[in-house]
């Protein structure tokens, strides 16, 4: 059999995988942000009308992933796999939206690299021929990710400057082989790297080397140039993260300063919006992408796209256990025809 495979890491996909719709919902303080004109659905309360914030996590996995099975004019029989996640225990928002839609189900962790990680094996099983429409989608949400990972929001705890905030938001798309619209070109898997970061509330730090991995290893693959990406979008390495992904990629010899961006500093005013190093979580890549990069392309204002997005792998337990936090990422290209 031909092998799809270039070089160690990066797989060349051949049929096509075309990004044919996709979906963005966020939460009321990420539509005041510099982005709010490109997201889909803007919520009026972070509850969404559900009883906890789960649930209304749950709820906004579902809306938009009926809201992109209505734009593309199909329903749940022509839907081959749901392929998601989330950040919390099970998968229990993603699993209960799954639940509500009956499509069959592939839930997936990669903590925030989710968003990545479900668009390459989408477009790897799309390619392979094994489906011909697969939704993919990712979420997080400030109150259910902070309750679990930190503390109950009325504990009102100060955050240090280099915290990030998680987003309220989600985001789907929805892959099908040979169709109009942007294709997925190339995927690199990530590998789990740690460097010995311990400190929860410093996640870009952790989560960079990661990155750098990956991108590192796309380059080395397919002897790409930086400079033909119209932009290169980490997932939420933040302020600090960014310029460490930026910096180590530079020691390797390789400059994407012209091109790179975070999804993290993207999706609110830094400042303004008090959220210190910028966003996180599986919704930040996510809505930015199904938001903001996937309307630039389809408007031919961005024509190559690397998306990376990041994930740090660490769990409450892990954290007071005093383990060091493993992190990884993987890499979408998206190309316009």
């Amino acid at each position: 059999m031909e092998s799809k495979r270039v070089g160690k890491r990066t797989v060349k996909l051949k049929n096509n995988p075309t990004i044919i719709e996709a979906t963005s919902i966020v939460g009321p303080k990420e539509g005041k942000g510099p982005l709010k004109d490109y997201f889909d659905i803007i919520l009026d309360d972070d509850l969404c009308g559900q009883k906890s914030w789960e649930l209304a996590e749950s709820k906004m996995i579902q809306t938009v992933l009926e809201e992109t099975m209505k734009k593309a004019s199909k329903t749940y029989q022509d839907i081959h796999y749901m392929i998601g996640g989330d950040l919390i225990n099970q998968l229990v928002p993603s699993s209960f939206a799954a639940r509500e839609l009956q499509i069959p189900f592939l839930g997936i962790y990669g903590a925030c690299s989710t968003m990545a990680e479900g668009m390459c094996l989408s477009s790897m099983l799309i390619d392979g021929g094994f489906a011909d429409y697969i939704l993919s989608c990712a979420s997080s949400h400030y109150c259910t990710a902070e309750r679990q990972f930190r503390y109950p929001l009325e504990f009102g705890n100060q955050k240090p400057m280099t915290a990030q905030w998680t987003v309220t938001g989600s985001g789907a798309v929805l892959i099908s082989p040979n169709k109009i619209g942007p294709k997925i070109k190339y995927v690199t898997i990530g590998k789990v790297i740690d460097k010995g970061i311990k400190d929860g509330n410093n996640m870009g730090a952790a989560m960079a080397p990661a990155a750098v991995d990956t991108i590192y290893s796309y380059f080395e693959d397919t002897k790409d140039d930086p400079n033909s990406f119209d932009i290169i979008a980490t997932g939420d390495l933040g302020v600090i993260g960014k310029q460490i992904a930026q910096d180590m990629l530079k020691e390797k010899g390789i400059d994407i300063s012209n091109v790179y961006t975070d999804c993290g500093l993207e999706i609110f005013y830094l400042k303004e919006q008090d959220v210190h190093c910028g966003g996180s979580g599986c919704g930040c890549s996510a809505s930015v992408f199904s938001g903001y990069i996937y309307k630039k392309l389809l408007k031919k204002e961005f024509n190559k796209v690397m998306l990376v997005s990041t994930g740090a792998l660490l769990s409450p337990t892990s954290t007071l256990q005093k383990q060091t936090i493993p992190s990884v990422a993987h890499a979408v290209v998206i190309e316009n025809d």
